[in-house]
């Protein structure tokens, strides 16, 4: 044992492997098995080995590889023999899939561990670990649901959702086009650019600095739910409703961030903006601006989410039959669970991706603060 590196994660994937195997099989109902003598000793064989193999002074990258590969199989051969006998598995079952994910985790802190020199090789890092811990989710998800027999109507598992979302794209692709491409991106430009000429605004006049922002705070508080009703009965059941309720989403956060951005210059600069007899435009321009964009893209990112929100709930009170609140809102009625969850799935997928084009933005455009630097 002298040569092993000794992980806890693996050791203990060993022993829950060895209870597994006290307890088997690994799932059946009235002696139907569906795990054949090949698949259970595959499952047993790949546990076993990427546990052992991981603990030899190996390199990072080939533990990794390892301890990938034996977790990734292990969890698709449990997955593919309990579909189709959904509610058969036994407690070998779940403890198998307690070992595979202790392998998973201990792939996990292998590659947090490594730091390579090579930019590439740390740019794939960065995408490797947040994928296999997010696979991981999915992965316990359809092993839970298969396994404990759960009614898909309560909770479809990740595969029955995949091949909802697969047969229902030209559905999906509607909904996304009336609730993103219209009513989303229109009313967040239209709230933010609004929020952010206000706020240069109340910059400039006292008054509305001071009564402008304490209705904002107010204003900020108010309920969707009351708010969508009243738009749609102002704008009509199209997008333009779920545009005006984004754009009532959106404004007062940008406001609010903006103002106080303004505000971050110190008062040094000011006073050295001053003496090189800068007007109030140029400083705005030059200084304040450059000083305050951390907050506004932090207004930016913190909207791209309430924008996404604040339409899917809007179209709850009033659409025509398209848009992914109508769509979520009609399935549940008809208990097409899977297509819900497809719903909910492009959503998260859209607002993933507009968060991070804001966020790639940011890191263009303030590439001078510490905090893109990293100092």
């Amino acid at each position: 044992m002298s040569g092993f590196k000794i992980s806890w994660q693996a050791a203990l994937a060993l022993i829950v492997g060895v209870i597994a195997a006290a307890k088997l099989p690994i799932a059946g109902i009235e002696g139907a098995e569906p795990f054949g003598p090949g698949a259970t000793a595959a499952v047993f064989a790949l546990i076993g080995a990427a546990a052992l193999l991981s603990m030899l002074p190996l390199s990072g990258w080939l533990a990794a590889a390892i301890l990938f590969v034996g977790a990734h199989g292990a969890a698709w051969l449990l997955i593919s023999g309990i579909a189709g006998s959904e509610g058969a598995a036994h407690a070998s079952f779940f403890l198998l899939v307690g070992a595979a994910w202790l392998l998973a985790w201990r792939c996990v802190t292998v590659l947090s561990a490594m730091r390579p020199e090579n930019r590439s090789a740390s740019t794939f890092l960065r995408l490797l670990i947040p994928t296999i811990f997010g696979a991981w989710i999915l992965i316990i998800w359809e092993t839970v649901t298969r396994g404990a027999g759960i009614p898909f109507v309560l909770l479809p598992p990740p595969s029955a959702v995949a091949a909802r979302f697969a047969n229902s794209l030209p559905v999906l692709w509607a909904d996304v086009n009336q609730t993103i491409f219209h009513a989303v991106i229109f009313g967040y430009i239209m709230g933010c650019g609004a929020g952010f000429v206000t706020a240069i605004l109340a910059d400039r006049v006292d008054f509305l600095r001071r009564g402008l922002l304490p209705i904002g705070n107010m204003v900020s508080a108010l309920p969707i739910i009351g708010v969508a009703p009243i738009m749609v009965m102002w704008f009509g059941f199209d997008w333009h409703s779920k545009a005006a309720v984004v754009v009532i989403m959106t404004f007062f956060p940008m406001l609010v961030n903006t103002v106080a951005g303004l505000a971050a210059s110190g008062h040094m600069e000011r006073d050295l903006m001053r003496t090189y007899a800068s007007g109030y435009w140029q400083t705005l321009w030059k200084l304040r601006l450059p000083a305050a964009a951390p907050f506004i893209f932090n207004a930016l990112k913190i909207n791209s989410t309430l924008a996404l929100i604040g339409a899917i709930v809007a179209e709850f009170f009033g659409t025509p039959v398209v848009g992914m609140g109508f769509r979520i809102s009609t399935e549940v009625g008809r208990m097409n669970i899977d297509m819900v969850w497809a719903e909910i799935a492009v959503a998260a997928l859209a607002g993933s991706v507009f968060y991070g084009v804001v966020a790639l933005a940011e890191r263009a455009v303030t590439f001078w603060h510490p905090s893109v630097r990293g100092g």
